[in-house]
């Protein structure tokens, strides 16, 4: 098997191992921004403008004011009242899950990403469908009067989309904060905005948060998190978000100088999701909107390597079970890549 673990070149439509260009299927780049010349162009005047990086606090009297454009910005574009930006996702979820623990009893969805794990991965199994209705029954009749359920807002692996609105047959005299992860699906599923229909969970007992991390499909190196005002300014007193380095100044310059380009990138990705979609239909598991396909066909790494075609393949979930080949449609992929990965696995 050849080995791609040491490139020295950015991961987008071609990669390039032992003097062979190989097309790229794979990783979470899913709008194409990380290598997009446009929005490289404008990290680049971010640097210039604000440095490399920023070693102060957000606690500190000298600020740069990017910080606090950027989680207005947030706030806006992903319709919640109000946000929170540090320098990583891993570090915004745990902070989240940390900070949440102390308010309810932690019930763990199955295949929740680490981050989002307390100390050690919560011993939950099976199918999100069957815990959901599970874990319902248990808030209802247990004698506990809150809880914080965590999970992820999707399965990205298989892929899989999770329906959220079963927790409305909770008892409304139980309190409810919904810790999502969203790194996989916020502004990639549906037009700059989280995955999931906030009006789907419209009890009142029912408090949403959503954490992602920006640096998959929005290519931004910063974690972040969307709650109501009153939540966001509690956590904005701990020392997660005092005493910590923010992201890179110039990331978030992009991010919030980015809109037009992520709007031309988040056309062509779904125009692309929709065109493989009438190719592998009915051969590869997917999901709407989703640019993840994926297929257990143990020969299909090798053929699509044959084709120079480079796709993740790895057991799944456990080291033990057969292996999942996961394939990452982005922005950056014509018609002709596309056509000739469905060449390759041999549907079209």
């Amino acid at each position: 098997m050849n080995n791609f673990t040491k490139l020295n070149q950015p991961t987008g439509r071609l990669i390039y191992s032992a003097e062979k260009e190989y097309l790229f299927f794979g990783g979470t780049s899913y709008l194409g921004l990380a290598t997009d010349e446009e929005y490289i162009q404008l990290f680049i005047d971010g640097v210039r403008r604000f440095g490399t990086n920023n070693g102060t606090s957000r606690n500190n009297n000298v600020q740069q004011a990017i910080f606090e454009q950027a989680e207005e910005f947030a706030a806006k574009r992903f319709g919640f009242e109000a946000t929170l930006l540090l320098s990583s996702g891993y570090l915004a979820t745990q902070f989240a899950v940390r900070a949440l623990a102390t308010e309810g009893e932690l019930l763990y969805a199955p295949s929740c990403h680490p981050s989002l794990w307390l100390e050690i991965k919560p011993d939950v199994a099976g199918s999100f469908e069957n815990w959901s209705r599970q874990t319902v029954d248990y808030i209802n009749q247990s004698e506990k009067k809150s809880f914080v359920i965590v999970s992820n807002s999707l399965d990205n692996m298989t892929p899989e989309s999770y329906d959220f609105t079963v927790f409305e047959q909770i008892d409304p005299s139980k309190k409810i904060i919904l810790l999502l992860d969203d790194s996989h699906g916020i502004a990639v599923m549906r037009n700059n905005a989280i995955s999931l229909e906030q009006n789907s969970l419209c009890q009142k007992n029912i408090e949403l948060i959503v954490v992602a991390s920006l640096a998959k499909g929005l290519a931004t190196d910063a974690g972040l998190i969307l709650a109501d005002r009153e939540r966001i300014v509690q956590f904005k007193k701990s020392n997660f978000y005092t005493g910590a380095s923010p992201s890179p100044p110039a990331s978030l310059y992009a991010f919030v100088n980015g809109e037009q380009i992520y709007q031309r990138q988040f056309e062509k990705l779904h125009q692309n999701i929709r065109y493989f979609k009438t190719i592998a239909d009915d051969y590869l598991n997917a999901m709407d909107s989703f640019p993840v396909f994926s297929s257990r066909d143990r020969g299909l790494y090798s053929r699509l390597m044959e084709a120079n075609i480079v796709v993740s393949s790895f057991p799944y979930p456990l080291s033990t079970d057969p292996l999942l080949n996961r394939i990452v449609i982005n922005a950056h992929h014509t018609t002709h890549d596309l056509e000739r990965l469905g060449h390759a696995i041999g549907i079209s």
